[in-house]
């Protein structure tokens, strides 16, 4: 039963497990063994599932390397984790380290793996790094497997589903999908990049049935001119993760097409933890914890755990939890009394339903006023002339901060009109000291904005 689909080529199971048979021997005549760390850095391709497989099978772990990172930031990556050996494709890579090549052939194998020790290191994937040099999360073969088996509850996949992974597997929600199909039984196509178009034509002809989306295919599917000509029924939901939904962009597309939503929220070193109810999933909630991660809402002023309803940051703690960072320094900081500290801002209500506002680190306070960007973005994305758009905070004599906004404007539109929405639906204190109309708001391949290149860019005091 074929369970891979690569353009025209498609691959079943024992297929997969005969080739990460034959590379586990290449790798293992390299020196790779259990325990050790192999670098992987690769394109959207089928041997990347190979190659994780692999790396597996030897009980070593498997060190993401994104294939858009640049020399300084392959060799940080690589000193950190303290990589042994190295396969991909990539030429960054085999500059800096003997690499397997991926495009060379795979000899199949037969040898079966033994079952790798449950509290050694799986993969080791980095964290999206909006300031500084990302740190590596290590994840055990006990925590990552406790994440596909909530992820695959969360989204009730089956074998008889049928996905397709556009998003870099270098990430940890490419990978955690990739794994969470081959769980599942489901079958899946891999992508070698996005592109809108051949993903839409791939839903229709494939009759794909669930579809992950972060914000920009979020946005893109939302402005297509001609969303109505693709056959888009066979789809359960789109999927909506990696950062909070806007529920404007998320309504078009349900309206032009009749697909629903549902939104989930994960972060590196927690994957999956939460998601909507399948049957009542809503745009204003993360959804609720999957069974098997413990939530609770803590002060960001004193860190004493908050009731329902009351702001402040999110902690978490399951089995899917990651073991620590890389540098092993920086753990001890991600931890308060045992839980995970998100960084993320929110509420949860005493039903259960978890609504996020936005990072502590990205929090504007305004004359001593919490100002949520994600807030503010939500209101002015409702305008039809604003197409992306982005806020940041920036110092500011009187108020402490001020509040900016970078929008990308598909059409003319005043400043001033914009500002006026903001203040006509939120408190005045939120509504934005400037307008700044810029060609594209820049983001990670999450979708996540990098605020910090906005400040770098178009932020200076606003009293100057």
């Amino acid at each position: 039963m074929n369970v891979l689909a690569f353009g025209q080529r498609q691959y079943g199971l024992a297929e997969l497990d005969a080739l990460a048979a034959g590379l586990a021997t290449k790798l293992a005549a390299r020196g790779a063994r259990a325990g050790s760390r192999v670098a992987l850095m690769a394109s959207n391709r089928p041997e990347f599932v190979v190659a994780v497989r692999a790396i597996w099978r030897l009980g070593a772990a498997v060190v993401l390397i994104s294939p858009a990172w640049k020399d300084a930031e392959v060799r940080h990556a690589l000193a950190i984790t303290e990589a042994s050996c190295a396969v991909g494709d990539h030429p960054v890579l085999a500059g800096l380290m003997p690499m397997l090549s991926l495009d060379d052939p795979i000899e199949p194998g037969e040898a079966r793996p033994p079952a790798p020790d449950p509290d050694g290191d799986a993969v080791l994937v980095f964290s999206s790094g909006t300031t500084g040099m990302p740190k590596a999360v290590r994840h055990t073969h006990r925590s990552f497997a406790a994440a596909v088996e909530h992820w695959r509850d969360a989204l009730g996949l089956t074998a008889a589903d049928r996905i397709q992974i556009v998003t870099p597997p270098s990430h940890i929600l490419g990978l955690l999908n990739i794994v969470t199909a081959l769980d599942a039984g489901a079958w899946m196509r891999l992508h070698r990049r996005f592109d809108l178009n051949a993903m839409l034509r791939a839903v229709e002809t494939d009759r794909i049935t669930v579809e992950m989306a972060v914000a920009p295919i979020a946005l893109a599917i939302a402005s297509h001119p001609d969303l109505e000509s693709f056959d888009l029924s066979s789809l359960r939901y789109i999927m909506w993760g990696a950062t909070p939904v806007t529920p404007s962009v998320a309504e078009i597309v349900t309206r032009r097409t009749g697909v629903p939503w549902v939104p989930a929220y994960g972060a590196s070193e927690l994957p999956v933890i939460a998601c909507n109810p399948l049957d009542r999933a809503r745009l204003d909630s993360a959804g609720m914890a999957v069974p098997g991660v413990e939530l609770r809402v803590v002060s960001l002023e004193t860190g004493e755990p908050l009731g329902p309803g009351e702001t402040g940051e999110i902690q978490a703690r399951a089995e899917s939890l990651m073991a620590g960072y890389l540098p092993a320094q920086d753990t001890a900081a991600a931890f308060a009394d045992g839980w995970y500290r998100t960084g993320d801002v929110g509420t949860i209500d005493a039903e259960g339903w978890v609504r996020l506002t936005d990072r502590s680190k990205e929090m504007i306070k305004v004359r001593g006023f919490q100002v949520a960007p994600a807030e503010v973005e939500a209101v002015l994305h409702g305008h039809p002339a604003v197409s992306d758009c982005a806020v940041f905070g920036v110092p500011d004599t009187a108020d402490g901060e001020a509040v900016i906004a970078a929008v990308t404007a598909a059409e003319a539109i005043e400043a001033e009109k914009l500002v006026t929405l903001v203040g006509e639906s939120l408190a005045s204190y939120k509504r934005p000291r400037e307008i700044v109309f810029v060609p594209e708001i820049p983001r990670l391949p999450s979708g996540k904005v990098l605020r910090r290149v906005l400040k770098e860019r178009y932020g200076r005091p606003a009293d100057q």
